[in-house]
C-alpha cells in the first residue's frame, strides 16, 4: 500500500513538469510526510490539463458521509474497473498524484523498519478522484493513489506499490474520454526506484521535515 509520501516540490515546478495548463489557486506547504486525509496536489484533465488541491481519502459520491475516507487513500488496480467505490471514477476521473517519493515499512524482528523509495524526477503516481455532496451542500473533492504489485527488487520491502504513471502514457490516463485504459495497469517495473532505510520519526503525522527521508 502507499500510506505515506512526501510532497516538497513547489505548484510551479510541478506546473512545469506536469505540462499544466491551468495551475492551482491554492499552494500547499511541503511536506515530507503526507498522511490520510491531508490535502495533497492533483493532476486532471478536464477541457485543460489542471493542478488541482484535493483531499487524500476517497469518499464515493453516492457515499452517505465522509466517515471512511482515511480507509479509502488506495484503490488496488486489480479491482478499479469493477469495485463500486470505484469504477465510475475510474472511467471518467482519473488523475496523477506527484510525489517526490513514498515510504514502506518492512517487517523486521518485532517491529518495522520504514524504508523511503524516490527517484531524482517526480513520481507520477495513479490515482482517482471524485466530487461528494456535504450534508451542508458544500463540495469535497477527494482521491486515492491505485496500488499495484511490486516489483521483484521492491518485493521484499512491501508485496504493493503505487502504480506509476509513465510520462508517455499520461496523456491517455488522464483523457476522460478514454473508458478504460486497461493496458496502463501493469505491475510496477524493475529497477525504477531506489530504496533506503529511514528513521522511525516517519511513523508520527506530526513529524515533518526533509530529515525524515535522509538515510540511516
Amino acid at each position: 500500500m502507499c500510506g505515506r509520501y512526501a510532497s516538497s516540490r513547489s505548484p510551479e515546478d510541478l506546473v512545469s513538469y506536469f505540462e499544466v495548463e491551468e495551475p492551482s489557486e491554492e499552494v500547499l506547504a511541503p511536506s515530507w510526510n503526507v498522511a490520510p486525509t491531508d490535502k495533497v496536489y492533483a493532476v486532471l484533465q478536464r477541457d485543460t490539463r489542471q493542478l488541482r488541491v484535493l483531499r487524500w481519502g476517497l469518499v464515493p459520491s453516492w457515499s452517505k458521509d465522509a466517515k471512511g475516507a482515511a480507509r479509502m487513500i488506495n484503490a488496488r488496480q486489480e479491482s478499479v474497473p469493477t469495485k463500486p467505490a470505484f469504477r465510475k471514477a475510474y472511467a471518467t476521473r482519473r488523475c496523477l498524484v506527484p510525489a517526490d517519493g513514498y515510504f514502506e515499512w518492512k517487517p523486521e524482528g518485532v517491529g518495522k523498519q520504514p524504508f523511503y523509495l524516490s527517484t531524482q524526477d517526480p513520481l507520477a503516481m495513479a490515482g482517482l478522484y471524485e466530487h461528494w455532496k456535504t450534508p451542508e451542500g458544500e463540495w469535497l473533492s477527494t482521491c486515492t493513489i491505485i496500488t499495484t504489485s511490486a516489483p521483484d527488487d521492491l518485493g521484499e520491502i512491501h508485496d504493493r506499490s503505487p502504480l506509476l504513471v509513465p510520462r508517455d502514457a499520461w496523456r491517455v490516463w488522464l483523457d476522460p474520454t478514454v473508458p478504460d485504459p486497461g493496458d496502463l495497469l501493469i505491475t510496477g517495473t524493475p529497477g525504477v526506484l531506489a530504496a533506503w532505510p529511514v528513521g522511525k520519526e516517519v511513523g508520527n503525522v506530526h513529524n515533518n521535515g526533509p530529515g525524515l527521508i535522509l538515510p540511516i
